[in-house]
């Protein structure tokens, strides 16, 4: 039997994953943003970040669910982009994300089940295969498809984030808090 949600339908199995699921873990480059990266003349480093991607951050945050992210890059526009939507945990520059995963459970005591993680490419593969609800954006590497739970039909940077949140809210019968968030 299938759920449907405002993305199209999910088996009732994966709605019981999303079901128990307390953080969201999300990768920035083709995730949060589209993959490309505006360098300036002047070494200026720019990137264009989605207000529905926003929107739903703060909206999956005010319904209870923690979020996190973790990018092999260190900016400071991911910093600022991600404390304004009231992310806390902010992990940049692992080339390895998995022990950086590991690490949110011991500070959250959370388990690997309990962790939704969303990403496009090669190094996220380690962590879409350990969490209990393994998600790649629309335009994710072939071999990140193939290995995630659910692949959102929304590409990275254009709301696949959003449509994630929309999902994990309309599981967990939490969407209606999405009205006290703005970005």
């Amino acid at each position: 039997m299938a759920i449907t949600t405002y993305y199209g339908e999910i088996s009732k199995e994966l709605a019981n994953q999303i079901k128990n699921i307390k953080l969201l873990v999300c990768d920035i480059d083709g995730v949060f943003s589209d993959g490309r990266i505006y360098l300036g003349n002047d070494g200026e480093e720019l990137k264009a970040f989605h207000t529905k991607d926003g929107f739903g951050i703060k909206a999956l945050i005010t319904s209870g669910v923690e979020v996190a992210v973790i990018t092999g890059r260190q900016s400071n526009i991911v910093k600022n982009r991600m404390s304004a939507l009231n992310v806390t945990h902010i992990i940049q520059g692992q080339e390895n994300k998995l022990p950086a995963l590991e690490q949110l459970t011991v500070t959250l005591d959370l388990s690997l089940t309990q962790i939704a993680y969303i990403g496009d490419d090669i190094p996220d593969l380690d962590c879409i295969n350990a969490v209990g609800l393994g998600v790649a954006v629309q335009d994710a590497h072939p071999q990140i498809i193939q290995q995630a739970n659910y692949v959102t039909s929304t590409r990275g940077g254009f709301g696949a984030v959003r449509e994630l949140c929309d999902i994990i809210m309309q599981c967990q019968n939490t969407l209606e808090n999405a009205r006290g968030a703005s970005v």
